[in-house]
């Protein structure tokens, strides 16, 4: 028995050994060496969010050019980034395949097929991402749409994937907060483990690769159950953020996870936790996790790092001390944090130090750094080139986007239609809109066979519509549609002009039955967007220091500018509407009215007071977009144009008139001083220098 068991060990020593009931001696799987105690690996997590489909750096809106974005750019971020730091993980945090027409033209216009990919997920594969989560336009085009595409079974009745294996991200997607209805369990698997291997640094200095586990998950804001109701309504249920990383952090750790990165599609909101929050990604600093990578508000967190970086944004300013979130440096609670802006503008890197301790990693927080890298990032002036390997494999669909949005629509215009100006008043990219809306609204009414619906006949009807594209993702993130040349020769308008005007196509019209107090509510809502002016001070103010939630400033429109209101910009947010009439009488608390609008802001979204699904009488089934673009050509086939005197000019709103003993400014694109003129706005009285994001700062003048 000794001779065997030295026989045995002999074997082992020359790495031999028997197989089973076979004598033949085999290799040995080699040992794993030790890790040295002390030794220490380092990483970059590296993030996208929000593409938004903006895979090119081009405008199909404007038919233009526009470096200051696109998936083509950020790839030489990731190539930079990575030649920075060998051991890095690539991740999305969703919001991928909705924003553009290219988005639209492969989702709706003209479906892709189970053997075809999306195009920004063909390039994604091509940058080799590793891992995914989940936006809330993911689910804008419906979940057989993003089952496909996704190539996932959801386990929902009524929800099937083609057949065979579709065309999809070749990296692993993960959905930690949302499960079937009917199967209680998630629809995606909950998170993932990305086993790698990173070249580590032992304590005398010498290289040695170790394996690491990094896990991933990711959230979803739980309004997507109002947002997207008509596509989730009783077949997805969301759970809280905070409770479901608290269900699947001991699993992740459980199974070997050596970092646990958090997903999180939503900004930060520092409150009181509530599982219904919007923006709950604070709260996940609690559940155990390592890093934070999130997304949802379009923001740059921590501030830019190039020379020349913008100002902090007024949302992060606002923080309080006992928040503890450093949006300098990029921490929240101790965690390392990045919001990478939107549409492929910046590149989130978490570079992270772990250290071997007791026989597992630890990371060193002292070593950890974070970063929103932008195209300006080597010198703060000049944009990053496009790697050239990104526009070769999307020509076809691009080309394919372009022509789309050249198609004419029928109709020619004889003003510039822009939101350059919108908040200090200019509706000549919302009027049209909110025309379109009203007049859908009206005739739902009129010619409905619903007796509750009918009877709605002689309420007054008005409309809402914000200028969505109005600096929120930047200087040239704004509504342009220019005027045909000339009666001979007009451009006319195009298929792109609708998506210009209204730019979420996944939004459905509805209308609301509401009070006058109802009213007066949601105007203080969308008069929040506005700073409180101080007319005694000096220097300088902003008229809106954010432009993050544009999209909820709502600029109301009645027939024959029947409804008038003022802002008083100097009063605090929630007394700053006065004067507020229809047809020259003062509204009363009590009056009835429609207002028509789209199913985001009817269910709830934007946090309206008292809007919040429970007052919605009109349920469309088309969409916002395509009730513009429907409008458009039937004007067109009515007169062949639309006018600045019918359909952009109708102004509901203006300031209190005030006097400054500052200057105060409006930040927008830079050279449209001329537009505001001949737009008849005489309070915008002057254009300075542009600021460190590119933004004209335009000087507004209240007592005008």
């Amino acid at each position: 028995m000794k001779l065997n068991l030295v026989l045995l060990a002999a074997l082992s020593a020359a790495g031999l050994v028997a197989c089973g009931g076979d004598n033949t001696p085999v290799a040995a799987t080699p040992a794993v060496p030790a890790i040295p105690e002390g030794t220490t690996v380092t990483l970059a997590l590296l993030e996208t969010t929000d593409i938004h489909a903006n895979v090119m750096s081009y405008n199909y809106y404007s038919l233009a050019e526009d470096t200051s974005l696109g998936l083509e750019r950020t790839a030489s971020l990731v190539k930079a980034a990575r030649a920075e730091n060998p051991n890095n993980v690539l991740l999305d945090d969703g919001d991928t395949i909705q924003g553009t027409l290219l988005g639209d033209l492969q989702a709706v216009t003209k479906p892709i097929a189970c053997t075809e990919t999306l195009a920004v997920h063909k390039v994604m594969n091509a940058m080799k991402f590793d891992g995914g989560g989940f936006g809330n336009h993911e689910f804008n085009y419906g979940l057989p749409f993003l089952s496909q595409v996704t190539n996932t079974d959801f386990g929902i009745p009524g929800v099937s994937k083609p057949a065979g294996n579709c065309g999809a991200p070749t990296f692993p997607l993960v959905l930690t907060n949302v499960t079937g209805v009917a199967s209680g369990k998630p629809i995606v698997q909950p998170y993932t483990l990305l086993p790698r291997t990173f070249s580590a640094v032992k304590p005398d200095g010498g290289k040695l690769d170790v394996k690491l586990n990094i896990g991933i998950m990711s959230f979803v804001p739980p309004q997507i159950l109002e947002w997207d109701q008509k596509n989730l309504a009783g077949k997805v249920a969301v759970t809280g953020v905070q409770e479901a990383a608290r269900q699947y952090v001991p699993e992740l750790r459980g199974k070997g996870a050596d970092l646990v990165v958090a997903l999180s599609h939503g900004g930060l909101d520092p409150s009181s936790y509530s599982p219904k929050m919007e923006n709950g990604s604070y709260h996940l600093t609690s559940t155990g996790i390592d890093a934070l990578m999130i997304g949802h508000s379009h923001l740059v967190f921590p501030k830019g790092k190039e020379t020349g970086a913008a100002a902090l944004d007024a949302s992060f300013a606002a923080f309080p001390a006992s928040a503890n979130i450093d949006p300098i440096n990029g921490f929240v609670n101790g965690v390392p944090t990045v919001m990478a802006q939107s549409w492929g503008r910046r590149l989130g890197i978490i570079k992270m130090t772990l250290a071997y301790t007791n026989g597992k990693w630890a990371v060193q927080p002292s070593k950890t750094t974070v970063e929103s890298r932008g195209f300006k990032y080597t010198d703060g002036a000049t944009n990053i080139a496009a790697d050239s390997g990104i526009a070769p494999l999307v020509a076809t669909e691009h080309a394919a986007t372009i022509a789309y949005a050249r198609q004419p629509l029928g109709v020619t215009t004889d003003f510039e239609m822009s939101s350059y100006f919108a908040l200090a008043g200019d509706v000549s990219a919302i009027q049209l809109v909110n025309q379109a809306q009203l007049a859908y609204v009206k005739n739902f009414i009129a010619t409905s066979t619903d007796a509750t619906i009918a009877s709605y006949q002689g309420i007054p009807v008005l409309s809402c519509s914000a200028p969505f594209k109005a600096g929120r993702n930047g200087p040239t993130d704004f509504t342009d549609v220019a005027p045909g040349a000339s009666a001979a020769a007009p451009i006319g308008l195009q298929v792109r002009n609708p998506g210009d005007l209204y730019l979420y196509s996944n939004n459905n019209l509805q209308a609301v039955k509401i009070k006058g107090s109802d009213l007066k509510n949601w105007l203080e809502a969308s008069a929040k967007q506005f700073g409180q002016i101080d007319p005694a001070k000096t220097g300088e103010q902003d008229l809106v220091p954010s432009y993050s939630t544009i999209y909820n400033y709502d600029v109301f429109y009645a027939e024959d500018n029947a409804l008038t209101y003022q802002i008083d910009v100097t009063k605090p947010a929630g007394s700053r509407i006065v004067n507020l009439s229809y047809k020259g009488k003062p509204v009363a608390d009590g009056d009835d009215f429609i207002v028509a609008t789209n199913d985001y802001r009817a269910g709830g979204g934007g946090a309206v007071p008292g809007i919040d699904g429970s007052k919605t009488i009109i349920k469309s089934p088309d969409a916002n977009q395509t009730v513009v673009s429907n409008y458009l050509t039937a004007q067109g086939a009515a007169s062949g144009k639309v006018t600045l005197a019918g359909n952009g000019s109708a102004r509901s709103w203006r300031f209190v008139k005030t006097a400054t003993a500052g200057p105060v400014i409006l930040r927008s694109a830079p050279g449209h001083l001329a537009l505001a003129k001949s737009s008849g706005l005489t309070a915008v009285t002057a254009e300075g220098a542009q600021d460190a994001s590119g933004f004209g700062k335009y000087t507004i003048d209240l007592s005008k």
